[in-house]
């Protein structure tokens, strides 16, 4: 049985082999929200998340045969890259099961801390059924992501950290399968009752939500959320108790105000997140949890994020404050048009970011040009402006969303 015990000594077990994560103060957040804000900074712990937390506490209480025979495991991110480095340390063979479909960059990052990557499946699913079938085949130890005592204690080191750093109202923390907040709400409920624990999940992938309103284990109907670190099937028996008992609320929040909340952490405190790390942040965008006046600590579990992905996120983050905006135009083709419509855009202070001429358009009447700019710009007011400009050119254009 998990007790306080067991969490300080997985606490004693990480000591000099982890990082111990800041707990940083946001005045700007602090500000836009009437209350007192931190960051639990797991985004910059190795491996870039939590996950390594738990994996190293795991791999130190495995037994002589089971270090032996080596591990295996399945996930698709940050997990994978925890049991990777923690066998590193540790000295055991590692096998690695991700989905077909895992980016490469993943992939990369688990086999640079030496785990043997395989490849099988098209889902998460899959390769978990692959991995389970080598671990009795080969007789290798299975390290569940999170529906495990010794993962959760040492997911609960953070919550040991928070209160040597802080006497928060309310802690917030992302749930995926629930190893996070069950570790963390522990041992703030251990130290203080009145500790508020609030989990966030999104509502793609709400899977801990439905099961505590049935009072059972129910599994989520879709994972079409960006926020893949939290986007579990379903939550674990152990994890799902441990919630139930120890955790006051959880709430949903959008994947467009996840991307929003991961792109005011880079903007305002220069801090990169993955989306599933932006969770917390998100529930305060949307209003989900009364924090006026309260000291408030958001767990950021993770940084690490597909590039390609952030960039998509800033942009539409961008286009959400009214800084980007797309315009496509079917003109004339006549000498001199394009340039009419360029000085339109730039006396109102804006700048083009990217241009796009297709004479070639199949959409396009003949004797027409197509042409899609992007366009930076400072606020509402300046579109405002650019748009009159436009209608008195009188050519007729179309905002793209």
């Amino acid at each position: 049985m998990l007790d306080y015990g067991r969490i300080e000594d997985a606490e004693k077990e990480i000591n000099g082999k982890l990082h111990r994560t800041p707990l940083f103060h946001s005045t700007t957040f602090s500000k836009m929200f009437s209350c007192d804000v931190y960051f639990k900074m797991e985004n910059f712990q190795k491996t870039g998340s939590f996950k390594s937390r738990g994996a190293m506490v795991k791999f130190s209480r495995l037994t002589g045969d089971q270090k032996k025979m080596g591990v295996i495991t399945a996930s698709a991110g940050n997990h994978a890259q925890g049991v990777a480095f923690a066998a590193a340390y540790y000295g055991i063979d590692a096998k690695i099961v991700m989905p077909e479909t895992t980016p490469p960059t993943k992939i990369n990052a688990v086999q640079s801390y030496g785990g043997k990557v395989i490849l099988k499946g098209n889902s998460y699913d899959e390769a978990h059924e692959y991995a389970t079938k080598i671990s009795v085949e080969e007789k290798r130890e299975f390290i569940e992501a999170y529906n495990d005592e010794d993962i959760i204690a040492g997911q609960g080191t953070i919550g040991l950290e928070i209160l040597e750093d802080v006497k928060p109202d309310i802690v917030i923390v992302p749930i995926g399968g629930g190893g996070l907040i069950s570790g963390i709400s522990f041992a703030l409920k251990s130290s203080d009752r009145n500790i508020r624990v609030i989990g966030v999940e999104s509502e793609k992938a709400n899977s801990m939500e439905l099961s505590l309103k049935e009072d059972k284990i129910v599994p989520y109907t879709s994972n079409d959320t960006i926020a893949d670190g939290i986007a579990v099937k379903y939550p674990g028996n152990i994890t799902f108790e441990l919630v139930k008992k120890y955790v006051d609320s959880v709430v949903t929040v959008s994947d467009e105000n996840i991307a929003y909340a991961l792109f005011k952490l880079l903007e305002r405190e220069k801090v990169l997140v993955e989306p599933s790390g932006a969770a917390g942040l998100a529930a305060l965008f949307e209003s989900k949890i009364d924090v006026k006046g309260r000291k408030v600590v958001i767990v950021l579990s993770g940084g690490n994020i597909n590039f390609l992905l952030l960039s998509n996120i800033i942009y539409r983050a961008m286009e959400m404050e009214d800084k980007l905006l797309r315009l496509e135009f079917k003109i004339p083709d006549h000498p001199g048009t394009m340039e009419k419509i360029v000085s339109a855009i730039s006396s109102s202070g804006a700048n083009i970011y990217h241009a796009e001429v297709d004479n070639l358009n199949k959409d396009t009447p003949i004797g027409y040009q197509y042409l899609l700019f992007t366009i930076n710009i400072l606020d509402r007011e300046r579109i405002e402006e650019l748009l009159g400009n436009l209608d008195k050119l009188g050519y007729k254009y179309r905002i793209v969303g």
